[in-house]
């Protein structure tokens, strides 16, 4: 019989990161029972999607209480984190919430921080200690959680971020090479790198354009509005190719996405990033067999180092344009770089391991799990 799953994170319609990796790990783990804790921050905007049992808003305090009782009533707890999308200062509401479980947990780390200021370390290895296992996306992000952080080796489990299958989605037909950047768009993204490549491109027969898809990030328009977007649309108009630029802050369903990266001669991620252990738009690209040219941001050097795409460094919009140069005029490049329908990466075969670790934590001879009273 398939374990009863309970999740704990963002959820749609919050358009965020976490909350599609959510959804869709939710969608494809075991075949019984699946229900979501849904985490909001503000004001509710439009119904929760099917599944969601509770919601967990950041006001008033104390509503990791309820929280924890939805998700006892479950066989497993999987709960995504990310510092700052839990009620308290750094989110530190989580952990009262994973020491009253009284059901396993597996808690996924989003994000594990080179630098942590002192309190986000010791609510992260708090957090480790609650969890009956901690799963990182990447190697490097094991590695950086093994090495910076007091957790047990023993714990960490590296499960990769999954990706949906494009494989047979029909691409678009381009009159131009097209390149893509796509995802929720602000500052620490890269964008003007990448249009300054564009810029760099304009000889070549015919030229390229460059689709930038994604709405801005909900924080980002909170704090600063469309500051970010307008300011690179500004850049292109002033590197001459604004019309050879293409800003498209449609949401796309699963469908729809398919065919926009399938439509792509190339992925561009410029990320300003040297942190980012964890990019869910990186595994799509790879897995829909298109090729990605990314600066060197850690998930990239893991997983393009072995094929998939080219590496550059950060902030050189000459070594960009290079790359994408190379890519669209060395003859069989492309074709070498690409791995496409790269099963391990589709969310079946992802879900399917943690469905594996959490029969491992249920198994009759797995340690009992400590817990601590409110």
């Amino acid at each position: 019989m398939s374990p009863r799953y309970g999740f704990l994170s963002t959820h749609p319609p919050t358009r965020c990161g976490l909350a599609t990796f959510n959804q869709a790990l939710a969608a494809h783990l075991g075949t019984g029972e699946r229900r979501v804790v849904r985490v909001v921050s503000g004001p509710e905007n439009g119904a929760a999607a099917p599944g969601v049992v509770h919601t967990w808003p950041a006001y008033p305090a104390g509503g990791w209480r309820a929280a924890a009782a939805a998700l006892n009533s479950f066989d497993v707890a999987v709960v995504q984190h990310e510092y700052g999308i839990y009620p308290g200062r750094d989110g530190e509401d989580i952990v009262p919430l994973l020491q009253n479980l009284t059901v396993p947990s597996i808690v996924v780390l989003h994000t594990v921080l080179t630098s942590p200021t002192a309190r986000q370390r010791q609510l992260l290895e708090q957090i480790a200690t609650a969890a009956s296992a901690v799963v990182t996306m990447t190697s490097a992000a094991r590695d950086r959680l093994v090495s910076g952080y007091d957790v047990p080796a023993g714990k960490v489990n590296v499960i990769p971020h999954g990706a949906g299958d494009h494989t047979g989605t029909r691409a678009a037909q381009q009159h131009r090479t097209h390149l893509l950047t796509w995802g929720l768009i602000g500052p620490g993204k890269g964008i003007e790198w990448g249009v300054r490549a564009l810029a760099l491109l304009q000889d070549l027969t015919p030229a390229p354009v460059y689709t930038v898809a994604g709405k801005t990030h909900p924080k980002v328009l909170e704090l600063r509005g469309e500051a970010y977007r307008t300011s690179v649309q500004r850049l292109a108009a002033t590197l001459g190719v604004a019309r050879a630029v293409r800003f498209d802050p449609a949401y796309r369903d699963t469908a729809a996405l398919s065919r926009l990266i399938r439509s792509a001669d190339v992925v561009v991620l410029p990320y300003d990033s040297r942190e980012q252990v964890t990019s869910g738009v990186l595994i799509e690209a790879v897995a829909a067999g298109v090729p990605v040219v990314a600066t060197r941001f850690p998930h990239a050097v893991e997983l393009l180092d072995g094929g998939g795409g080219l590496l550059v460094p950060h902030r050189d919009a000459p070594a960009l344009a290079a790359a994408v140069r190379r890519i669209l005029v060395e003859p069989g490049l492309g074709e070498q770089l690409t791995h496409t329908g790269d099963r391990p990466l589709l969310w079946s075969a992802v879900a399917a391991r943690y469905d594996a670790l959490a029969r491992k934590l249920l198994a009759p001879d797995s340690l009992p799990l400590v817990t601590a009273s409110a």
